[in-house]
């Protein structure tokens, strides 16, 4: 049981790490254009996030896109800031703990992907279509 002490759950560089991993193996024909969302891990979605999604409990929310999806971006766009995947550690981790049948960095990739899929246009029913994942 002593070898258990000194552990500690996996960090945000963790999480970001393994996000930056699967964002590396998308699709040539994704790489570029994921190249320019910019990737943020925090332990919880920020209050803002919570209530505009109209959640009362943080651990429902283990990622989200933030941005203009790529089919509906124009050049009279101006940008306050970079499109961008959130993803939140402590929901990621229980859901983790939770299933416990998969890799935490096949659930972090699953998690990434299905927010770099918001950014490229695909709606959640588009995804689930070809995302066995929830079944």
């Amino acid at each position: 049981m002593d070898e258990w002490k000194a552990r500690s759950a996996p960090g945000i560089e963790v999480i970001e790490a393994l996000a930056q991993a699967a964002v590396a193996a998308l699709p040539p024909q994704f790489a570029a254009a994921a190249g320019a969302v910019a990737i943020r891990v925090e332990d919880f979605p920020p209050d803002e996030f919570m209530e505009e999604l109209d959640l009362n409990d943080p651990f429902e929310l283990s990622g989200l896109y933030e941005g203009i999806p790529m089919t509906e971006k124009s050049v009279m766009d101006q940008p306050m800031r970079p499109d961008t995947v959130w993803l939140f550690r402590r929901p990621i981790l229980d859901e983790w703990c939770e299933r416990g049948n998969v890799s935490l960095g096949d659930l972090v990739a699953h998690v990434t992907v299905h927010e770099f899929a918001h950014h490229f246009g695909w709606s959640d029913e588009e995804i689930a279509a070809i995302d066995k994942w929830w079944e």
